[in-house]
């Protein structure tokens, strides 16, 4: 038995990859180019017991096999995205795809990330939609949330631009809702540096920051990306960057949130 919670109170790579196992797990892969990066994953993920990974060429039929109970867990692998989250639009039947990232900075802890796609997050009720969202799935694999509200610059930075003025604004507002509902909430300003001390959750100011956050982070500096999962489907989708060069952990991640879905 996956004793997920365990594993996620100290969140680290080294945990989900050695702890967060569940070997009767279905996992869906999917595979567009470089197939031969996806089946060399598949096979190290299968040796490790992190489930038993299918491959799919087509971003329709992996979606579908997620609905329809074929498989526990879809991840995107190196299907194209915009595909691959029209699949999910059309399958699903949602309007828009809401993810939140798992990050690691080469020196630090993983942590929670969204938004993550550039049309994401860009009014105060979609980032609350984000929070609750996000805070839900967190509780649910046993991680107390902590978050940290960022916006375009430091208090002391209001008038000095309108669109700072209104990241400004909105983080305020945003942590003013959370207290009341009694989150554990802090307005972080734009120290992200600071928030990553003692926060889990990282809300950006809009998708593009976000964004732009995961892509600094990973691509430029060789933090870890285990994918961004899929908030608002009752299935477990990690999304993926097609850049990875393995994607056995995000495989793991998708076992472990599977087996914690079963139990």
């Amino acid at each position: 038995m996956i004793r997920f919670d365990d594993c996620c109170m100290m969140l680290s790579l080294k945990t989900i990859l050695e702890n967060c196992r569940n070997p009767e797990s279905r996992i869906g892969i999917g595979a567009k180019i470089d197939k031969a990066k996806v089946k060399r994953t598949v096979s190290t993920a299968n040796k490790r017991g992190l489930g038993h990974t299918i491959i799919f060429e087509d971003p329709m039929e992996l979606v579908r096999a997620l609905r329809n109970g074929e498989i526990d867990a879809a991840v995107r692998g190196t299907l194209d995205s915009t595909a691959s989250m029209q699949a999910i639009k059309e399958i699903f039947r949602v309007e828009r795809v809401l993810r939140i990232a798992l990050l690691q900075p080469p020196k630090g802890p993983l942590f929670f990330l969204a938004p993550v796609g550039v049309d994401e997050g860009w009014t105060i009720e979609e980032k609350m939609e984000f929070i609750n969202l996000g805070t839900s799935l967190l509780n649910a694999i046993g991680v107390e949330p902590k978050i940290g509200v960022l916006s375009g610059g430091r208090f002391g930075d209001m008038g000095r631009h309108p669109v700072v003025d209104r990241t400004l604004s909105d983080a305020e507002e945003i942590t003013k809702r959370g207290i009341v509902a009694g989150l554990d909430i802090k307005n972080c300003e734009i120290m992200i540096e600071d928030a990553i001390v003692d926060r889990n959750f990282i809300l950006a100011p809009d998708g593009i920051s976000g964004n732009l956050i995961f892509r600094t982070l990973h691509f430029l500096g060789r933090g870890k990306a285990l994918g961004a999962i899929v908030l608002n489907i009752d299935r477990v989708f990690i999304d993926t960057s097609r850049a990875k060069s393995s994607y056995v952990d995000s495989i793991a991640l998708a076992s472990a949130l599977s087996g914690k879905r079963k139990s």
